[in-house]
């Protein structure tokens, strides 16, 4: 290949030479650099390589990996190691870039296909009025003010020409705020489904839209200045075929093969052969009309229905690949265009710069004051307006589109690049520290089963991974005597693995006038709770929703609909995944969702390990006879576990057993305070003196001595009874120890982790419960006072 520059013209033409594509080697005389293959396969490789590494360099102080690719790129520029080390400015030349800048774009093609593929249109028709107005203020806030400022900086002060050209296109980028990147930068903080990251979400989409507009008259503008009827026409009669061949031909084609695929089964593979090669076949045709290739791959990804099993499907088969691969060298392709030694008009820079700023704090007015005057508290309110400043790979993508077509020189790009970085960066970690979803799950009262009143509704929520589920906890509610006087409110949340989709999504379902051919999981869930409803009218009143989320978020879908409805109880099943060693274990992803649970639920907290294979759709009958044991080591989660056990025995089916456990002194069963010992004597005195005269209660202590004794007991127990109740958490002390010991994994708590393990090879359902911790401005009822403490050594003189 050659490079040359065409006098006058101010371009750089590359000449190729034939068949250099691949090298015979060093050994032969051929310098590998000097062709096609090898220098791309070098580039490719130093991209990805330093991108990952300043990614994990920056990944403690909370930078995005939008930051880290770029500034990956420029290191490897003409601005740091492309100056001062011969060998980078060899491996990155301008005459072998064009290859991998081709890769980059046609990577950032797919890449707007799939974010058309995940986008979901119904949903600025769902937004609410908060978010259209965030939406709208957020865009057009931000371009009036960057708009008038820019005018009044070109009438009264005399501008670089160069600078006047380029401040109407970067005045549109600035106040852009672009749906995949703020899903994006949501994501990377672990925030997507939190009440700001939804309202972010559908905010940025009604500013997409804004902007869609805004191009469009442009677009119409520009046609109408080229004063040639003949483009005019052609440019619209184009478009407008194209769309139509997508809405009527490529559309009906896509919903055919979504609905002739079942939800269980995958997508054939010669669907997404097709589907791959309509996603060229509409890029080259957007770049015979003049659409560019990425507008028309956009459009088609929005026609496509999103969710299983076609989106899901096609998001499965690329997402891998362009955002591990594709997408970090879009990005670092644009830091490797940045030479900052390019920056020397230091005016050019304070007038670009001031634009930013404005650009900046309108941003901020728009999307603020919408929810300060809807009494936002100020810090959510300051996080929006900070997420909505996030920039990314498609305001990257606009300044190398007008730089291609030279309306920004070299310096201006450097500087914009800057920009982007620098007010990227600062706001992610801001935000982080502005902004916990976690402390609006701080209740303001007691919600548990033990000091809820006898005759008070019990609100329940159940959450379902898979239709599997549904009869365990079918089972638990049957047990739970309701009765007209105290009936349960259940909410059902049905929770799925986001995929296909960009945003996530908690809404309640609404049932179809007529019942489908081809109901979904989550129709089929639901059914069998309405069924389980139209069982026992009267008793319970059932409320489903869908939460789809990432699994690393998905506890706040969890607790947010249990602050919503004011739950009491929220009920988790425990996910098993068999391996070898016939060895149970919950996989990582639902282990880390129960935790987070427990750790940030406004209520108390149960999770349901069901061991039965076979299940029958209602196992309770007038009839039958459902034994309940409880296994009381002492402390707050086993008083709310007995709260609970004290209820199910109300039941005229339920059989319960209370197993106390005791050791002979000086050992203590468990660790704990003087006061937490007292109220685990009194709620036992109670409970036996309410339950002496009833045969289908019983009372029994067993003395234990070492973990082993428990591990016995355990045993019989699995065996003996339909269900095992227990409390997590429980004070240290040596037996506790040793049984940790035993099974160190985790977040069940040492008891629960041993009645987990299929090492029991019990058929009893076992439910492990952990009382309420978060409660606003009240005291832990564990805590001892100094006269508690005596009263307690009183009573054990006493007694």
């Amino acid at each position: 290949m050659d490079e040359r520059d065409h006098e006058g013209s101010g371009r750089s033409y590359v000449c190729y030479y034939l068949n250099q594509i691949s090298s015979r080697g060093l050994p032969f005389g051929d310098n590998p650099l000097g062709y096609s293959l090898p220098s791309f396969l070098l580039q490719f490789s130093l991209v990805s390589m330093v991108t990952r590494l300043v990614q994990l360099i920056l990944r403690p102080i909370g930078q995005p990996s939008t930051v880290a690719q770029i500034l990956g790129g420029v290191l490897l520029g003409p601005s740091v190691l492309g100056r001062m080390m011969p060998f980078f400015a060899k491996a990155f030349p301008r005459k072998s870039r064009l290859v991998l800048d081709t890769v980059s774009v046609f990577g950032f093609m797919l890449l707007v296909f799939l974010i058309g593929v995940k986008t979901d249109l119904s949903t600025v028709v769902k937004s609410g009025r908060k978010a259209l107005v965030v939406g709208i203020l957020g865009f057009f806030v931000p371009l009036g003010l960057t708009g008038l400022v820019a005018f009044l900086l070109n009438e009264f002060l005399s501008l670089d020409h160069d600078v006047a050209r380029a401040l109407p296109h970067v005045v549109f980028i600035l106040s852009m705020t672009a749906f995949p990147v703020v899903t994006c930068f949501l994501d990377e903080l672990k925030i997507l489904n939190s009440e700001i990251g939804r309202l972010a979400s559908s905010s940025s989409i009604v500013c997409d839209v804004c902007l869609w507009f805004v191009t469009c008259i442009d677009f119409m503008a520009e046609l109408a200045k080229t004063n040639s009827l003949k483009v005019i026409i052609g440019s619209c009669v184009s478009a407008g075929l194209f769309i139509i061949i997508v809405v009527l031909v490529i559309r009906p084609a896509a919903l055919w093969v979504s609905h002739h695929t079942p939800e269980t089964r995958p997508v054939k593979e010669t669907y997404i052969f097709l589907a791959l090669v309509t996603v060229m076949a509409c890029g080259l045709a957007g770049e015979v009309i003049g659409i560019h290739a990425t507008t028309a791959s956009f459009v088609l990804g929005l026609i496509v229905p999103d969710g299983p099993p076609l989106g899901a499907a096609l998001v499965e088969t690329l997402d891998c690949f362009v955002s591990l691969m594709l997408l970090p060298l879009f990005l670092a392709v644009s830091g490797l265009n940045v030479d900052i030694f390019h920056i020397q008009n230091l005016k050019n820079v304070g007038v670009l710069q001031l634009v930013v700023l404005v650009a900046f704090i309108g941003k901020l007015m728009g999307s603020m004051l919408p929810l300060i005057v809807c009494r936002m508290p100020f810090r959510d309110a300051l996080s929006l307006g900070l997420i909505m400043n996030s920039k990314g790979i498609v305001e990257l993508a606009f300044l190398n589109e007008i730089k291609n077509h030279n309306i920004v020189t070299e310096e201006i790009y450097a500087i914009m690049i800057v920009s982007v970085v620098a007010t990227t960066g600062l706001i992610s970690p801001i935000v982080k520290f502005l902004y916990d979803p976690s402390k609006r799950f701080v209740a303001y009262k007691r919600r548990t089963l033990l000091h809820s009143r006898s005759n008070d509704e019990l609100r329940i929520l159940a959450c379902i991974h898979q239709q599997e589920d549904v009869h365990s906890i079918i089972s638990l509610l049957q047990v739970s005597n309701t009765t007209r006087d105290s009936p349960i409110n259940l909410v059902v949340l049905h929770l799925v693995k986001l995929t296909a989709r960009a945003s996530s999504l908690l809404i309640a379902h609404r049932q179809r006038d007529k019942p489908p051919r081809n109901p979904t999981e989550s129709e089929r869930i639901f059914n069998a709770f309405k069924t389980f409803e139209q069982h026992y009218p009267g008793f319970f009143r059932v409320h489903c929703y869908k939460g789809i989320s990432p699994f690393m978020t998905m506890h706040n879908d969890v607790c947010t609909l249990a602050q919503e409805k004011r739950t009491t109880l929220i009920i988790l099943p425990f996910r098993k995944q068999w391996t070898s060693g016939d060895t149970m274990q919950s996989s990582r992803a639902y282990r880390h969702l129960n935790k987070c649970v427990f750790d940030q639920a406004p209520c108390s907290v149960g999770i349901l390990i069901d061991h039965r294979i076979v299940k029958s759709p209602y196992v309770i009958t007038e009839h039958s006879a459902f034994r309940v044991v409880l296994l009381f080591f002492g402390g707050v989660d086993d008083r709310e576990a007995l709260a609970y056990a004290q209820r199910m025995s109300d039941h005229t089916c339920v059989r319960l057993t209370v197993l106390r456990f005791t050791t002979p002194s000086p050992i203590e069963i468990v660790g704990g305070t003087e006061r937490s010992k007292i109220l685990d004597a009194d709620i036992l005195t109670d409970f036996k003196l309410r339950t002496q005269h009833t045969e289908d209660i019983t009372y029994r202590e067993k003395t234990v001595t070492s973990g082993m004794d428990v591990i016995m007991v355990a045993r019989s127990v699995v065996n003996a009874y339909n269900l095992v109740m227990v409390g997590r958490r429980h004070g240290d002390s040596p037996i506790m120890l040793q049984l940790a010991k035993w099974n160190e994994r985790g977040e069940l708590g040492a008891i629960g982790e041993l009645l987990a393990a299929s090492e029991l090879k019990g058929e009893a359902s076992i439910l492990v419960v952990q009382q309420q911790t978060r409660v606003w401005g009240l005291r832990d009822p564990e805590e001892s006072t100094h006269l508690e403490e005596l009263s307690y050594r009183l009573y054990c003189y006493l007694y």
